[in-house]
């Protein structure tokens, strides 16, 4: 069985994180396997902006309204942008970049979980893009897609059993 098929199996998104601080040479990695993802046409419509600052990682885990608040405890998150601009793909170019980090993540020993910000809202005034656009400094033309929280897991979630696969949904040829 090949190493990409074991991680795909042991993949699980990850909420709770110790305290441990992702090493710096791992964050390098990190950042490697972001700047390798594919674009539509080579484009690299992406930007990150790596976060371990503490308040940062507190005030980023209030983007929204529900779903995000877990990025408090993680001792990294990577938040995931795109210069709206340059492809009309950006949406699906940084969607490539996240799940691969994820997955580069996990390959590291650390757990990951995905918390979507692009047409979410942070207040009653607000979108989860302007508050984070604010927060961060982000200049105009970049649109945020996610926030990645990544860490050392502090909780041990099994494998999705094969035969709970949703195989239904895979036609062959034809619909």
């Amino acid at each position: 069985m090949s190493d990409m098929m074991e991680l795909l199996r042991k993949r699980r998104s990850i909420r709770a994180f110790t305290p441990e601080p992702v090493a710096p040479e791992t964050v390098d990695l990190l950042v490697e396997a972001l700047l390798r993802a594919p674009s539509s046409r080579g484009k690299n419509p992406w930007e990150f902006v790596v976060v371990d600052d503490k308040e940062l990682l507190e005030q980023l885990s209030r983007a929204k309204e529900h779903g995000s608040q877990f990025i408090k405890k993680a001792p990294l998150a990577i938040v995931v942008c795109a210069d709206t601009t340059v492809s009309d793909v950006w949406v699906e170019d940084c969607s490539i970049a996240a799940i691969l980090v994820q997955m580069a993540a996990l390959s590291l020993g650390l757990g990951s979980c995905w918390a979507q910000m692009r047409k979410r809202q942070h207040d009653a005034d607000s979108s989860a893009e302007e508050y984070i656009r604010k927060l961060l400094g982000l200049p105009e033309r970049l649109g945020v897609v996610c926030i990645i929280g990544i860490g050392h897991p502090a909780e041990d979630k099994k494998p999705v059993p094969a035969d709970a696969l949703q195989y239904d949904k895979v036609k062959r040829n034809r619909y």
